[in-house]
């Protein structure tokens, strides 16, 4: 049995875009409870050449909704990119929750062959069949932000298991 673009695509978004806000309370709730400035984890790196904190979840969100509406030719929505404390790093999470619920499994189902082509690097292209690009390119992009993400929090001291990464707000 085949699993379908739609099948392989949205519920994973969904369901990590859902672990990554769960994070982000957490990180919040870290900071308060530590009373530091929160600005001190929205700007850390783990390297100096490396995106911020800030960044990586903006990126988790781009990641998850261009492709989708690469894949599925639904038009993705426009962020501005000014996000600057966790609860609007969490409006942008909800956001993009909301554009993935717009689009219809239909609009991804049978398009594994579509060619897509992408920003890779600046002023670069590439191409690839819908169903590479999903498996080999937009998912674990996604993840790597996300487990960046996750990374940075746990370098900084936030109380963090891999329940928290699989299961958000789901763990028990």
């Amino acid at each position: 049995m085949t699993m379908s673009m739609s099948a392989a695509s949205l519920p994973v978004f969904q369901s990590m875009l859902g672990n990554l806000a769960h994070i982000l309370s957490r990180a919040a709730a870290h900071a308060e409870a530590k009373k530091f400035d929160p600005t001190v984890l929205l700007q850390y790196r783990l390297a100096p050449d490396m995106l911020p904190f800030t960044r990586q979840i903006l990126i988790a969100c781009d990641a998850a909704k261009n492709g989708v509406a690469r894949i599925s030719g639904v038009e993705a929505p426009r962020f501005e990119d000014n996000e600057a404390s966790f609860p609007e790093l969490q409006q942008r999470i909800r956001k993009t929750l909301d554009y993935l619920a717009t689009v219809p499994a239909s609009a991804l189902d049978g398009t594994e062959d579509k060619e897509i082509t992408f920003p890779a690097g600046r002023d670069k292209t590439r191409t690839m069949k819908a169903e590479a690009y999903l498996k080999q390119w937009a998912l674990p992009n996604f993840f790597f932000h996300i487990t960046m993400a996750y990374a940075i929090l746990r370098h900084n001291g936030v109380e963090l298991g891999k329940s928290d990464y699989l299961l958000g707000g789901t763990a028990s």
